[in-house]
């Protein structure tokens, strides 16, 4: 299909309105719709009246189509996001204190600089020179204090790791040569390292999803995790699952929970959410119509 210029006009927020409702989309309070249009946006809140639509290539509602169901679709995804975010952090530090523990106690302190370790020199040069850009901007105290008394390029892994962006780390592990240390890092979470090193990249994908206030509840992940076809703790039975959508990201986040926090609340916060918001549409994140028998979720 030919590209076509870009020619739709911007639209003030009364005009919006007045769009939405030839549209046929309903207003309970257009005073409060008009105030939520001018604070959130309207293409950000367009993601979530996009299900409300009877005929989406003509952006025609369906006749009970409410603003404020849309609304609510949005509330409920920000507290989503906040939820996920929150636990995301906990498996994220765990994963940096394992790895620096194993490769420290396998070679040195400083198995970052050992080019031996890791599989591909180009990914490796492109690695390395994010991490020294995000040692030389760090303003931590503690980064601070070793540029002032040891001549050492980098400083060790503990600390190095502590600075670097979890995408950073991830892209290190996958780097890393297959071996021991390896599949005792992804061991330790209860799987192979190859699926360790898909999920990585997936929790990279969703923090940046959930700290770009992006749409989570619905979406469609343009990154795969791959399905754990032995894993080593209770997983998911149902094989058939879309790994595409939120229901695994969900499913992912339990599993790693019950090894870095065995008395996890995440479970308990979801279902709270779900009861909260009764009109949210699980199917739509994937969950199949059995997903409270699965073993994981119990």
């Amino acid at each position: 299909m030919a590209k076509i210029p870009y020619t739709k006009a911007f639209l003030s927020y009364p005009d919006q309105i007045t769009l939405l409702k030839s549209r046929g989309l309903n207003f309970a309070d257009e005073g409060k719709a008009l105030h939520l249009l001018e604070n959130i946006g309207y293409y950000r809140l367009s993601g979530y009246w996009y299900p409300l639509l009877a005929d989406k290539q003509n952006h025609i509602f369906k006749p009970t189509a409410e603003f404020e169901a849309a609304f609510n679709l949005y509330k409920f995804d920000r507290e989503l996001r906040k939820l996920v975010i929150t636990e995301l952090e906990k498996i994220e530090v765990a994963v940096r204190s394992k790895m620096v523990h194993v490769l420290s106690m396998a070679y040195d302190p400083f198995w970052i600089e050992d080019t031996t370790l890791f599989n591909n020199p180009v990914k490796y040069n492109t690695i390395i020179t994010k991490v020294n850009e995000e040692f030389s901007r760090s303003d931590e105290e503690f980064i601070a204090s070793f540029r002032a008394k040891y001549s050492n390029p980098l400083p060790p892994a503990f600390m190095t790791l502590g600075i670097s962006s979890f995408g950073t780390l991830s892209l290190l592990y996958s780097n890393l040569k297959p071996g021991l240390e390896k599949r005792e890092i992804a061991g330790y979470f209860g799987l192979p390292d190859t699926v360790f090193s898909s999920w990585l990249h997936s929790i990279v994908y969703i923090r940046n999803v959930c700290a770009h206030h992006a749409r989570l509840w619905n979406r469609l992940m343009s990154i795969q995790p791959l399905f754990p076809r032995n894993p080593r703790k209770t997983w998911l039975h149902d094989t058939r699952i879309d790994n595409k959508r939120t229901y695994y990201l969900l499913s992912m986040v339990i599993y790693l929970l019950n090894t870095v926090n065995p008395k996890h609340t995440f479970k308990r916060k979801l279902e709270n959410l779900f009861l909260k918001y009764p009109n949210v549409d699980k199917g739509a994140m994937g969950f199949p119509a059995h997903w409270e028998a699965e073993p994981l979720w119990q």
